[in-house]
């Protein structure tokens, strides 16, 4: 009889030893699971060209980001602001957004060109070309650069740059009221002042010329073309934006010192600015 009962004890030992590692074994696949949901990104690109004529070929290239792991629509629209047309988020609805929209490009530039461009003697490629970057992601902010170029002829192409930051912890764009209750005007003088912080690279036969002697405004405004990273807020200006076309982009940094006592405190201590 003692036999027995010690049998089944050490049977309801071993049973319960059993339950006590599968529900172990199953809060460490959970566990695992939710540290391989961790920041994922991926892209798609589409890149074609077509003749309108034997002197005149045109070219889509287009490359978005995509987010698998982001899941929240209002913080997706935003990241996609340039992209209206988009319903669905993931790798496959992009895709077919973007032959959509290189389908479109190719059936709008010759229409809108067909009564004169038979008159273009010389080889030309017109292109209209946007890519979406991932700068960096630190402390919960992602920034992501955006760059639209396109050629439709005449002495030069065009391009331009939008800068954002996304706070992935609350689920939405930075704005300037985040990082700082300083008021634009006394930002604008900053960026004034700065302005020659970061030469553009222009040069003449002189040599190299100063940012601020090709200006085209007499404020600098402070937009929300800006990102950040440990030292310095920057903002970025697109080529004619605040000066002349040969300056080229321009990007003038504000110092966490010179905003000093006006950061928000929450986003001082994400970003351990001392």
């Amino acid at each position: 009889m003692k036999n027995t009962v010690a049998v089944l004890a050490l049977s309801s030992f071993f049973a319960f030893t059993a339950c006590k590692k599968n529900e172990t074994a199953g809060t460490a696949g959970k566990t695992e699971n939710r540290q391989s949901e961790k920041f994922v990104v991926d892209s798609v690109k589409v890149d074609d060209s077509t003749r309108i004529t034997d002197s005149l070929k045109i070219t889509y290239t287009s490359k978005l980001l995509v987010f698998p792991t982001l899941k929240d629509k209002t913080l997706l629209d935003s990241i996609y602001f340039q992209d209206k047309g988009i319903k669905d988020y993931s790798r496959e609805g992009i895709q077919t957004y973007l032959e959509n929209e290189k389908k479109s490009y190719f059936t709008s530039t010759k229409k809108d060109n067909e009564d004169w461009v038979s008159d273009i003697t010389y080889a030309q490629n017109w292109y209209s070309s946007s890519y979406m970057k991932l700068i960096s992601n630190t402390n919960g902010y992602m920034h992501i650069q955006y760059m639209g170029s396109a050629y439709i002829g005449g002495a030069h192409d065009e391009y331009g740059f939008s800068e954002r930051v996304f706070d992935l912890k609350n689920n939405k764009k930075v704005e300037l009221k985040d990082i700082t209750s300083m008021p634009k005007s006394k930002i604008e003088a900053i960026l004034m002042k700065n302005i020659d912080k970061i030469n553009s690279g222009t040069s003449d036969e002189n040599g190299e010329v100063k940012n601020s002697e090709m200006l085209l405004v007499e404020k600098i405004p402070a937009t929300n073309n800006f990102y950040f990273d440990e030292r310095n807020l920057y903002f970025h200006y697109s080529p004619y934006e605040i000066a002349a076309f040969a300056a080229g982009d321009i990007t003038i940094p504000v110092s966490w010192e010179e905003l000093k006592g006006t950061l928000n405190t929450e986003f001082k201590e994400r970003m351990k600015i001392k």
